[in-house]
């Protein structure tokens, strides 16, 4: 699960992920959109352990498989920035995909709260993306690793249980959104989702 180590290497400014999902990828993208969020709220009803939506502020557990083994993780989205759609031209290289959309960038709080020390980066941070309107953004990676709260993950090579740190997924999403999610999933598992208003 280290796929963010190479992007992040060759890439001193942010990069526009691959998968365009927000501006109408392909048909996984497609299919992903018209998925109803209401299965996913009725299965975490019967068992709140497999995800489902959380009121702010309200945390999750989950768990990672890391390099040195599986560790269990409290998991908070603490709130949503966003941006203008003139700053998420300063972060693309063809301001085309820009038109329309804003920086959003999610911080998520991970403490530490069973199994091994970790010895390098941890892996939480991959089960997040942001959603806006029902739609899922467009990962950019690297532009939120010095936003003010954020911590870069690559800098935590050491944590033990009961330590916290707070990490920062950004994306593109529509400038318009009316309502901003952040999903956090294990690996195959249910998202769990935070909602927050764009005010």
């Amino acid at each position: 699960m280290r796929h963010k180590t190479a992007l992040r290497a060759v890439a001193p400014a942010a990069v526009l992920a691959l998968t365009l999902s927000a501006c109408g990828g392909g048909d996984d993208a497609d299919a992903d959109a018209k998925k109803s969020p209401e299965p996913k709220a009725t299965a975490s009803q019967a068992k709140a352990a497999s995800g489902g939506e959380l009121a702010t502020g309200e945390s999750a557990t989950g768990k990672v498989e890391e390099e040195d083994g599986t560790v269990t993780y409290e998991i908070t989205a603490q709130k949503v920035d966003l941006g203008t759609e003139a700053e998420a031209a300063k972060l693309v290289q063809d301001k085309a995909d820009a038109k329309g959309m804003a920086l959003a960038v999610a911080h998520v709080k991970y403490t530490h709260k069973a199994g091994p020390a970790l010895s390098t980066d941890s892996d939480a941070g991959d089960g997040t993306t942001i959603w806006a309107d029902g739609q899922r953004g467009t990962l950019l990676l690297g532009s939120a690793d010095d936003a003010p709260g954020c911590e870069d993950p690559y800098d935590v090579e050491s944590w033990k249980t009961g330590e916290s740190h707070t990490f920062c997924e950004s994306y593109l999403v529509p400038a318009n959104a009316k309502s901003l999610e952040v999903h956090w999933s294990e690996e195959d598992g249910e998202p769990y989702i935070w909602k927050f208003p764009n005010q």
